[in-house]
C-alpha cells in the first residue's frame, strides 16, 4: 500500500506554525476523504484540518501540544492503492484558502480533493475498528504517538488544564454528558475535593501543600504573544492621542428598547453597541480621514473608502478583532447580525485569520465589564479606536433656562484614541462629537445617513 504523508498546511495569514490541541483520529482508524484528522491552533485561531485521501491511519508523528512549523509531516495514511514505486511517498497538495463553513457538500467523498483548510466535516466522522495495543512504531516503521482514552472537554478548557499544569483525566467533571468544565479544572487545581470525596485531614492536605501553586506561569504563545507585539509595535510607533467625551444616551436605549420589539429584528441580538457601530459608519462618511492609516514604506497616508469595523473580543484564547467587512453598506438589521456573528465565533475560539486581517477602525466595549472609559491601544495598522464605556443611570442636567433641571439619565463614556501622524486634533475631535451627537439622538442618523 501506498503511503501518503499529510503535512501541516499553511493556515493562511503568512503563519509559520500551530500547536497540535487534539487528535481527531488514532493508528489503526479508517478515514474517508475530507475527514477532519487534527484541530490546531495557530496565532490567531482554531482550526480543523481534513484529510484529502481515504485509508487507513499509519502514524501520528507529533503529540498534543507540540508547536509544528508549517509543512512539517504531522500524519501517514495508507490508502490502500499498491506501491510499487521506488520513488518518495506521495505527499498531502498544497493547501488552498479556506472555505465558509456553509460551503455546500458536493457528496464526492471519495475524490482526492485540495487540502480545505478549515472545512469538512465535523468530527466523529471516522470509522474505529477494533486495535491492538500499539508501540513506538508501526507495522511500516512509521513512528506514531499512542493516544490514551481522553477525558471530554472543550478546547478552551484543555488549554486552561495545560497551562496550569492539571490532567484533565484526573478531574471530575460536573458538565453534562460527563464533560470537564473550566470551573472543574480550576476547582481541582486550587485543590478543592470533588463532591463525594472524603474532606482529607489537615495532616494530609499539609503533605500535599505545592508551592509552586502560589504561581502560575502561562506560555507566551499563540494570540496573547501576537497581540503583545502588536500592540508594543503600536504604542512605540504611532504617537496615541485619546480624547473622551460623556453622553446623555437615554434615546439610544430607548430606540433598544423599540427594536427588540421590531419584527424587523426577530432573531437579531440589538444592544447599545449596535448603535455605536452604525453611528461610527455615518461619522466616517462625514470625516474620512479619520479611516486611514500610515504607509511608512511608500511615505503615503492611505485613506480607506470602505469601513471594515473591528470589534474587540475577549475570548479564553485571549483578546482578538474581527472586524465586519464592509459595515458601511449595511442596514442596521444587517450590521447587528453581523456583529453577532463574529462575537458568537470569537467566543468559540473559530475567528479566521481573514475575519481578522483588513481592519480600518475598531470598537473596544469596555463597558461590559462595568469600566467607565479607558485609553485604548490602536490595532497596527488603524488610525482610530473606540473604547464604549458602561451605560449608567446617572444625574444629568436637561433643559435650559427656566426648564433647566437635573433628571436620571442614561449616560456613558466614548474614549477615541487615534494616531497624531495622520489625525489632527481638529478632525479626531469633530469624528468623536459626530458619533456622540448620533448616540445622544439617533434621529440624527436619518439626516446622515
Amino acid at each position: 500500500m501506498a503511503l501518503r504523508e499529510f503535512k501541516l498546511p499553511d493556515p493562511g495569514e503568512g503563519l509559520l506554525e500551530a500547536e497540535i490541541v487534539e487528535w481527531k483520529v488514532a493508528v489503526g482508524d479508517t478515514v474517508k476523504v475530507n475527514d477532519i484528522v487534527v484541530e490546531v491552533e495557530t496565532a490567531k485561531s482554531l482550526v480543523e484540518l481534513p484529510i484529502p485521501w481515504a485509508g487507513t491511519v499509519a502514524g501520528l508523528h507529533v503529540a498534543v501540544g507540540d508547536e509544528v512549523e508549517v509543512g512539517t509531516v504531522i500524519i501517514t495514511i495508507h490508502d490502500g492503492s499498491d506501491d510499487s514505486g521506488d520513488g518518495p511517498a506521495p505527499t498531502a497538495p498544497e493547501p488552498v484558502a479556506a472555505a465558509p463553513e456553509d460551503a455546500p457538500d458536493t457528496g464526492a467523498e471519495e475524490e482526492p480533493v485540495k487540502t480545505l483548510v478549515g472545512y469538512g466535516p465535523k468530527a466523529g466522522g471516522t470509522t474505529r475498528r477494533a486495535r491492538k495495543v500499539v508501540g513506538p512504531t508501526t507495522a511500516s516503521g512509521a513512528s506514531s504517538v499512542p493516544r490514551p482514552e481522553r477525558a471530554l472537554a472543550k478546547p478552551p478548557v484543555r488549554k486552561l488544564a495545560k497551562d496550569l499544569g492539571v490532567d484533565l483525566a484526573a478531574v471530575p467533571p460536573t458538565g453534562e454528558g460527563g464533560v470537564v468544565t473550566r470551573a472543574d479544572v480550576e476547582a481541582y487545581a486550587a485543590g478543592a475535593p470533588s463532591a463525594d470525596a472524603a474532606p482529607p485531614s489537615v495532616a494530609t492536605a499539609n503533605a500535599h501543600v505545592d508551592r509552586s501553586a502560589r504561581e502560575v506561569r502561562t506560555p507566551i504563545k499563540g494570540v496573547r504573544k501576537v497581540t503583545a507585539q502588536a500592540m508594543v509595535a503600536s504604542a512605540f510607533t504611532a504617537p496615541h492621542v485619546t480624547e473622551w467625551v460623556q453622553v446623555d444616551v437615554t434615546a439610544t436605549m430607548e430606540l433598544v428598547a423599540r427594536l427588540k420589539s421590531d419584527r424587523e429584528f426577530t432573531g437579531v441580538k440589538v444592544t447599545p453597541l449596535t448603535i455605536l457601530a452604525k453611528a461610527i459608519c455615518l461619522a466616517v462618511r462625514r470625516n474620512p480621514g479619520i479611516n486611514a492609516s500610515w504607509d511608512e514604506d511608500n511615505q503615503e497616508i492611505v485613506e480607506k473608502r470602505y469601513v471594515n469595523l473591528g470589534i474587540a473580543a475577549a475570548t479564553p484564547r485571549g483578546l482578538i478583532v474581527p472586524n465586519v467587512k464592509d459595515a458601511d453598506t449595511m442596514t442596521l438589521v444587517e450590521l447587528a447580525g453581523a456583529i453577532n456573528a463574529l462575537t458568537a465565533t470569537a467566543r468559540e475560539g473559530r475567528t479566521s485569520p481573514a475575519d481578522q486581517a483588513g481592519g480600518t477602525i475598531t470598537i473596544t466595549n469596555v463597558g461590559v465589564f462595568g469600566v467607565d472609559g479607558g485609553t485604548p491601544i490602536l490595532n497596527r495598522g488603524e488610525s482610530a479606536i473606540m473604547a464604549f464605556g458602561q451605560v449608567r443611570r446617572m444625574p444629568w442636567v436637561v433643559g435650559s433656562g427656566a426648564d433647566e433641571r437635573i433628571e436620571p439619565r442614561s449616560v456613558t463614556t466614548l474614549a477615541l484614541s487615534f494616531d497624531h501622524r495622520l489625525v489632527d486634533g481638529e478632525l479626531g475631535s469633530r469624528f468623536l462629537a459626530d458619533v456622540a451627537a448620533i448616540m445622544a439622538d439617533p434621529a440624527r442618523a436619518l439626516v446622515w445617513g
